[in-house]
């Protein structure tokens, strides 16, 4: 059973979604599920966060239950090893998975990360260092960026 907690963020309402052992989705919503629930990891998922965005708390150690490809699962895991503050190419994420051919695939694998922010896809640019690509919205990658010091104001 998924379970739900909301979190009214500076980049709109946050959805987090997990069962009793682990969360397993973030994701940036219109609106509330009527009659959702919460539990003890989604609460705790969205107190980090609320650091996070209070400029509290760099990183996050919510339990994680990732379901993807084994590629996307490489990505995924990828990304959890950038730094907060930091901000890392498609190239580099192919490169470090001992593919680099593999961009396009890296920047598929990134669109479908089902837990943003947490799961840092955000810190993922075009190899120029340009924004590209993310679910959200450039303008809340952007934010995030910025509240992580990686863009200047």
């Amino acid at each position: 059973m998924t379970n739900y907690a909301y979190l009214e963020s500076p980049i709109g309402l946050i959805e987090l979604g997990g069962t009793a052992e682990a969360l397993t989705t973030v994701a940036f919503v219109a609106q509330r599920r009527s009659g959702a629930e919460s539990n003890a990891v989604v609460d705790e998922a969205r107190r980090q966060l609320a650091e996070y965005f209070a400029g509290e708390r760099r990183g996050f150690d919510a339990p994680l239950a990732l379901r993807g490809s084994e590629f996307q699962l490489a990505v995924w895991n990828q990304l959890l090893s950038i730094p907060f503050g930091q901000m890392v190419s498609y190239q580099d994420i192919a490169d470090a998975l001992g593919k680099p051919q593999a961009v396009r695939a890296v920047g598929a694998a990134n669109g479908q990360n089902p837990i943003a922010i947490i799961v840092p896809c955000h810190r993922v640019v075009g190899s120029n260092g340009k924004l590209v690509g993310y679910g959200g919205g450039l303008w809340r990658k952007e934010w995030l960026l910025r509240h992580e010091g990686a863009l200047l104001l």
